[in-house]
Formats: structure tokens, C-alpha cells, sequence
């Protein structure tokens, strides 16, 4: 089994392939200072409630956006699991994507591991659009060469700022409302946080869109894809386990 592991700013994210299969998925909210002792007991507990042991993981990779969080994931896989890890974006570690951005700029390997694995999933010019603790846009050519993107504040960092710097404003959930003018607050949040995003989405891939000059099809992920897509008609692709499986690619590549 591999185990993929995807360090976001929000969330880190642990996932049991066999094969190209999910068969376990968990989550913990991303803290620089956890021990790998700590994810251990978090994460072999809810393992063995799936029937699952640390023995059969003999793989394991890492697509971090978290700095901090990689040298206690690496103990955690050679203590636990006892195998190396492979970290997207490591020197030598092949992803078999070109990328054309400008020398000495950085790409999150989560962003990367996303593309590939839409690459893989359809081979087309691609827009993957990725609901993160940042609203993200990878662009990748017809050749599969990875172009660039837009990184724009993320939904739910955009409310929580909304109503931190409001104080008269209350926690809302983010739903889809039934009409764009709201008849009191919290719909009027409401409102402005889903159709507000709604027109930044389509209006960002149309101008990619145009700017490229050619067709495009575009990939959606991330927690909020589906509720966003019923307001999107450019979000026609949706997986949610696209880094995921970006992860488990690039494990493939590298074990040829």
C-alpha cells in the first residue's frame, strides 16, 4: 500500500492507496509543532478501525506546502511505517511535467501534483481551479507542460477576514443562496460570498482562456468544488481527490 500524505496550510491529509484506489482518507488540522509521535497515534488508531496496519504500507510521499511539518512526517514514515519518503519537489524525484514559469519562482508541490494528475486524467489544455485555504489556477498546455496560474484569497479565508474586521457580522456558512439580493445580513453575506466567488471563478478562466487562445477544459478540487460547479458552468470536471492522485503519480513514475 502507499500511504500519500498532502500538507496544506489548512489541513494535512493522509490517504491508504491500493492501487490506483482511495481505501482510507483522514484528516488533521495543520500545526507546525506535532511529533510524528503525535501524528502516530492519531493516524495508526484510525487506521485499525478500517482493519488497517502500519505493516502493510511500503510506500510512502509527501507534497508539502508546509515547511515546517516535513522533517516530523518523514520521522513519522521510517519510525511507524518504516519507509523512505518521497517528497514532491525533491532533487532527483521525477514528475515527468515541463514546467515554464520564471527561473527561481517556487510551485507548491501541491499545485504540481494537481496538474499532473488532471494531465493524466485527460490530456487536454487544462485549467485546474483548487479550493484551498487558496482559490488557485494551474494552467497546463496541450503539450503537458505545466504554463503558470492565479493564486486569488481562498473562500473561506476571504469570510473569516469579512467577519474579523466587521465586528456587527456573524458567522455564516457558505451555502447557495436562493436569490443574489438578500433581504437581511447573513443572506447578504451569503450572497456575496458564493456569487462573488461564482464571478471571480468564471471570470478568471475566461480570461485564461482567452489569453491562451485555445480551447481549454477545466478540473475542479477541493472541498468546495461541487457546491461552486452549480454556479459554474466552466466547472464541468470535478475530482476531489485530484492531489491525491497527482501524489500517487509521481510515486508511480519514480518506482519505474
Amino acid at each position: 500500500m502507499l500511504l500519500a500524505i498532502d500538507a496544506g496550510n489548512t489541513n494535512i491529509v493522509f490517504a491508504l492507496f491500493e492501487g490506483d484506489k482511495v481505501i482510507g482518507e483522514w484528516r488533521i488540522s495543520t500545526d507546525g509543532r506535532r511529533t510524528a509521535d503525535e501524528y502516530a497515534v492519531w493516524l495508526l488508531d484510525l487506521m485499525a478501525l478500517r482493519g488497517l496496519q502500519a505493516r502493510q504500507v511500503k510506500e510512502a510521499a509527501l507534497a508539502s506546502v508546509v515547511p515546517q511539518a516535513v522533517f516530523e512526517i518523514k520521522t513519522l514514515c521510517r519510525r511507524y511505517f518504516h519507509v523512505d519518503l518521497l517528497i514532491i519537489g525533491d532533487p532527483g524525484v521525477k514528475t515527468g511535467m515541463k514546467t515554464r514559469i520564471d527561473p527561481g519562482s517556487d510551485l507548491g508541490a501541491d499545485r504540481l501534483a494537481n496538474a499532473i494528475a488532471a494531465w493524466q486524467k485527460i490530456s487536454k489544455a487544462l485549467i485546474i481551479v483548487d479550493f484551498g485555504t487558496a482559490t488557485t489556477f494551474d494552467v497546463v498546455n496541450a503539450k503537458g507542460e505545466y504554463l503558470g496560474g492565479v493564486i486569488a484569497p481562498g473562500i473561506n479565508l476571504s469570510l473569516d477576514a469579512l467577519q474579523r474586521a466587521a465586528a456587527k457580522l456573524p458567522n455564516v456558512g457558505i451555502v447557495r443562496p436562493e436569490k443574489v439580493i438578500a433581504t437581511g445580513t447573513v443572506a447578504a453575506m451569503q450572497s456575496g460570498i458564493y456569487f462573488g466567488y461564482a464571478g471571480l471563478i468564471e471570470g478568471i478562466v475566461s480570461r485564461i482562456r482567452d489569453e491562451h487562445g485555445a480551447p481549454m477544459e477545466v478540473v475542479a478540487t477541493g472541498g468546495l468544488a461541487a457546491l461552486y460547479a452549480k454556479a459554474c458552468p466552466s466547472l464541468v470536471h470535478l475530482e476531489p481527490d485530484l492531489t491525491l492522485h497527482g501524489i500517487r503519480a509521481v510515486v508511480e513514475m519514480n518506482r519505474k
